[in-house]
């Protein structure tokens, strides 16, 4: 019996589903809402200036990712140290996000901020090839789509119950917890400081509860670079008899870096082009994570009835006309019905993904193969950031950034249409 065969205990998923709840700390608060609002209002020079500098390091970030992803899943599938490794992962977030509580509200800050930022993006996503590879180890073929949009949605509900303490605590209030001032920018820096904390202590329960996955067989390459070899040998034999796989992984990668886009820039967005303050920010985003996660959950039921491309296809086609919407209409209502329309999307089109994917791939291969997922999105993923400042740069506004991520998702929605759906999906 396969370990995508077996009955997981509602333990083992709850366990699984709390590391998703404690990286949104570092997904909702740092990179979207919170931290990196702060960094291109606060500590860049100007808004418009801080948010192309942001696109450059998430970019350079990005390319990391694409290079290193596939080898560190596959030696994590060889090893059977997928648990082991995503520790490592999550640790190095973690320290990222406490390196942040140094960045003040001067220039001369800007670089370490953008840095560690782009550093915990990194280390983020390796952490992220093996959670999602250990999906089948908490799912079978029939309920992977509600295990899948579970997960989703309960990073965007921490991400919800985050984001509320972070408000009333240290946001809002003129004195926060603890006598917390905005001066020196100290009251977002605590915010850094309280998001480390989150991640770790919900990160904890996996490591406890979930199972290492068992080894592939391969043997452990001591040459790190020796495991590119087989990589390539990798993609050949799938170019040969897995194109349909190897086509999807190209596909998605351009949607999934659009999706990823609007979540990092949508709050530096709200603050630059639509004028919200940082409370009005914080309380969007709240919206858009209940919104979000509410849609992970509904999408995830329809993922195992009518199958993930229909979910995708479908939730991309709403993106792009939401999208548009909010690139050429003006006024905070605007930003607030398209804007919590639009993450009630993302969740399912994210979630989808990521079951179609664990639908066709092989039991002992999914630390590689999600290690391409991460990689064919990272290789693209300056996409999203080079639109966004691309546009910025050619038009000067941010509103034109967005238009830039719009023409993403349209060439994500073309490439995934002839994509094949999994059998029995």
């Amino acid at each position: 019996m396969t370990t995508a065969e077996k009955a997981p205990s509602r333990r083992r998923v709850i366990s699984w589903a709390f590391w998703d709840w404690g990286s949104s700390a570092f997904n909702a608060i740092i990179l979207t809402f919170v931290f990196t609002v702060y960094l291109t209002k606060a500590v860049a020079p100007d808004p418009d200036s801080g948010s192309a500098d942001l696109g450059v390091g998430l970019t350079i970030a990005g390319v990391a990712i694409a290079l290193l992803a596939p080898v560190t899943g596959q030696r994590s599938d060889a090893g059977g140290r997928r648990k082991l490794w995503l520790g490592v992962h999550t640790v190095i977030v973690v320290l990222s996000m406490v390196g942040l509580f140094f960045v003040r509200d001067s220039p001369s800050y800007l670089l370490l901020g953008i840095v560690l930022i782009s550093v915990g993006s990194v280390f983020v996503e390796f952490a992220g090839v093996n959670y999602n590879a250990m999906l089948v180890q908490v799912s079978t073929r029939q309920n992977v789509g509600r295990i899948s949009g579970f997960g989703w949605s309960m990073g965007y509900f921490g991400g919800l119950i985050a984001l509320t303490i972070v408000l009333f605590a240290f946001v809002q209030p003129d004195i926060g917890l603890f006598g917390v001032t905005s001066q020196g920018g100290l009251n977002i820096r605590v915010v850094a400081l309280f998001s480390a904390v989150w991640f770790a202590l919900f990160a904890l329960p996996l490591f406890l509860f979930v199972p290492e996955a068992p080894a592939s067989g391969e043997p452990v390459r001591r040459n790190f670079f020796a495991s590119y070899v087989v990589l390539a040998k990798r993609l050949a034999h799938m170019w040969r008899t897995e194109r349909h796989t190897l086509w999807f992984l190209i596909a998605s990668a351009l949607y999934r870096d659009g999706l990823a886009a609007i979540f990092t820039f949508g709050g530096v967005v709200a603050a630059g082009t639509f004028g919200f303050s940082a409370s009005e920010v914080v309380i969007f985003a709240i919206a858009a994570n209940l919104t979000a996660g509410l849609g992970a959950l509904l999408g995830g039921r329809l993922d195992d009835r009518i199958g993930p491309k229909t979910v995708i296809v479908a939730s991309l086609a709403a993106l792009v006309v939401l999208g548009i919407a909010l690139s050429v209409l003006p006024g905070k209502a605007t930003f607030w019905v398209c804007g919590l329309a639009l993450a009630a999307f993302v969740g399912p089109a994210q979630s989808a993904s990521r079951t179609f994917l664990a639908r066709i791939v092989a039991p002992e291969r999914e630390g590689e193969a999600f290690g391409l997922y991460a990689t064919t999105g990272r290789a693209v993923s300056f996409l999203g950031p080079l639109m966004f400042s691309g546009f910025i740069g050619l038009f000067g506004t941010q509103r034109a950034g967005m238009a830039g991520i719009v023409v993403v998702l349209i060439a994500g929605l073309a490439a995934v249409l002839p994509v094949r759906a999994p059998k029995g999906a």
